[in-house]
């Protein structure tokens, strides 16, 4: 079993939210799995241009770090998504490398994985940050576990304690792709979704959900 935490603090190793993301990794890799950490605000990601590439022929045309990215998260069985609040927002970081995602969407390739999501705030807003996280790895057709954010302006106390609930939740990680969980919430977004994502032919080009594993290994060869 292999589990892929992602960083996008520009702040590296003096980042808060990497001691969240340590600390679920750690506990991942207690429970079994084989961990993998990717720091993205090092690597040279650059914006979606939206030339519908991706949509037209399943393969981005832009070459860079993101693919690279990619193939390691379609090689996990679970994602640990972390990222500071910056603004009420992930970090442009973090976003860019969603934003570069849009086959992943379409094709719902994160489909039987799983994820949590780690964030920390100078204030207390950390629900938003969390649930943008949460909510691209449903939008993709993954699972997610929950999430855990801390607010360092309460202390060391909050801190410490948001370290160890990570710590739980990296182990929680694996049980839930041991038992493979399944979410009500992620089966209502796939019903809606279909209906998003019917063949838009207007803009010479046709976007189709996948309706089977095997339209997803398609899609994948084609890369």
């Amino acid at each position: 079993m292999k589990i892929v935490g992602i960083q996008s603090s520009p702040r590296g190793k003096n980042s808060n939210t990497l001691k969240l993301l340590d600390a679920a990794l750690n506990g991942a890799a207690e429970a079994g799995a084989e961990i993998e950490a990717i720091d993205v605000a090092k690597l040279k990601i650059k914006y979606c241009t939206a030339c519908n590439s991706c949509h037209e022929t399943g393969v981005c045309s832009i070459k860079d770090d993101y693919n690279v990215v990619l193939e390691k998260l379609l090689g996990a069985d679970g994602i640990i998504w972390s990222s500071p609040n910056y603004i009420t927002n992930v970090t442009a970081q973090l976003k860019t490398l969603f934003d570069r995602s849009p086959l992943v969407i379409h094709e719902q390739l994160f489909e039987g994985k799983y994820s949590l999501s780690l964030t920390t705030a100078g204030s207390g807003e950390v629900d938003f940050v969390l649930n943008i996280m949460n909510n691209f790895m449903t939008h993709c057709g993954g699972n997610v576990i929950g999430g855990i954010g801390c607010a360092v302006a309460q202390g060391p106390s909050a801190m410490e304690t948001a370290i160890e609930k990570s710590h739980e939740m990296g182990k929680d990680l694996v049980e839930a792709i041991k038992e493979k969980r399944q979410e009500a919430v992620h089966e209502a977004w796939r019903e809606r979704f279909k209906y998003v994502t019917l063949p838009i032919k207007t803009t010479g080009h046709t976007i189709a959900i996948t309706e089977s594993k095997a339209e997803s290994s398609d899609a994948l060869a084609r890369r």
